[in-house]
């Protein structure tokens, strides 16, 4: 007597399981009056903010949770999303930080065995809307020609002067501080205190994984809310200073400004990431500027101009440093430039342990190029604090 197994893969279950994607409409409209329709995915309704595009072909959930992006609409380049699902542990803050999401494919089936959920219900999960079906590839042409714009997307308004009206709304990136709204209220400790290293951080949107770059070597971190003075920072008794990534634009943040010029006077070592970047070069009057389009993606070239090494770099920012201003500073130098295009990648004090680049070392996505920046603090800081 024979006997017939008949195996079924996780990928043939899952596809079983999963409801056929909508065919309901999506509009997107451009601050220039560029009209895009589309297909609607994830929460039904209306959301506006600055328009961004990631060249990243990984990673969209550690994306989507980034604190930087908070205010802003993102297209994913990748020609599909979705296809590996959401695990809980892939996240970089406690929700998705975008206003919205544009795609051109989404696959609504996933195949990693970890999963646990639809990229779809994570989307609905957390009220974002999203559209698909449009032409990514003449989008981002368009600006990367145009630069970036506030935009809309909706699944409920279906005439130009309805989703004009809701576009008007929106206000402009330049001029808008967002980091006070999305840092922790309270502040929290990470790591053990037994550690033989201190760090305070000032999160202005901080991403969970720099945190884990840090106690990963050992350190014992606090991390304030982004209005925390010096006074309350001192209380730690910190071995050194970390400034966060965030959203916003860093002309607006003066409170921080005054912050970090007061940790630079403590002559403890001072290391900040992206807006910790901006802010470190506007402590020492060098101005920042609102990019054409900015940098966000998992491939960008740097070279350390210290080492001569270069290294790929993930990246997320839409404000820069001024190169003229710096070349003036007798304060600051450079370290680190962006191989496509010159910017200013990253700085140092010419007279105080305090360091900075405009990327992301923690590289969750991408690549761990960078990680030695992490490496070089916790040595500052050690040989400061013998």
């Amino acid at each position: 007597m024979s006997h017939c197994t008949i195996k079924v893969t996780f990928a043939e279950f899952v596809f079983s399981m999963t409801p056929t994607l909508t065919n309901s409409p999506a509009w997107l409209l451009l601050q220039d009056g560029t009209l895009f329709k589309g297909k609607a995915f994830g929460a039904k309704g209306t959301a506006g903010g600055e328009i961004c595009f990631n060249t990243g072909m990984t990673g969209y959930q550690e994306v989507f949770t980034d604190p930087s992006y908070t205010g802003q609409v993102l297209i994913m380049n990748n020609a599909y999303v979705g296809n590996y699902g959401v695990k809980n542990e892939d996240i970089e803050s406690n929700s998705i930080k975008i206003s919205g999401l544009i795609c051109k494919n989404i696959s609504n089936r996933y195949s990693r065995m970890t999963a646990n959920d639809s990229l779809e219900s994570y989307l609905i999960k957390n009220n974002l809307v999203a559209i698909y079906d449009v032409d990514t590839r003449s989008l981002v042409q368009h600006i990367r020609s145009k630069g970036a714009m506030n935009c809309i997307i909706s699944t409920e308004l279906t005439d130009e002067k309805s989703l004009a009206d809701a576009l008007a709304k929106v206000p402009d990136m330049a001029g808008l501080e967002l980091s006070s709204q999305i840092s922790t209220k309270e502040a929290y400790t990470v790591g053990s205190p037994d550690a033989p290293i201190r760090i305070a951080v000032l999160d202005y949107g901080v991403k969970i994984n720099i945190l884990k770059c840090m106690t990963d070597r050992n350190a014992y971190l606090k991390v304030f809310p982004a209005k925390t003075g010096i006074e309350e920072l001192k209380k730690f008794e910190p071995h050194g200073y970390f400034i966060s990534n965030g959203p916003g634009d860093p002309a607006s943040m003066d409170y921080a400004v005054s912050t970090v010029k007061d940790i630079l006077a403590t002559n403890k070592p001072f290391f900040g990431i992206c807006l910790g970047h901006q802010l470190l070069a506007r402590a020492n009057d060098i101005p920042t500027f609102k990019m054409h389009h900015g940098h966000r993606g998992l491939n960008h070239p740097v070279k350390n101009l210290i080492t001569g090494k270069c290294e790929i770099t993930t990246q997320n920012h839409g404000f820069g440093v001024d190169p003229e201003a710096i070349k003036k500073s007798n304060l600051v130098e450079v370290t680190h430039l962006n191989l496509n295009d010159g910017s200013i990648e990253g700085i140092r004090m010419k007279n105080k342990k305090a360091f900075s680049v405009q990327y992301h070392p923690e590289a969750t996505p991408g690549p761990h190029d960078s990680r030695y920046l992490f490496d070089d603090f916790i040595k500052m800081i050690e040989t400061s604090n013998p």
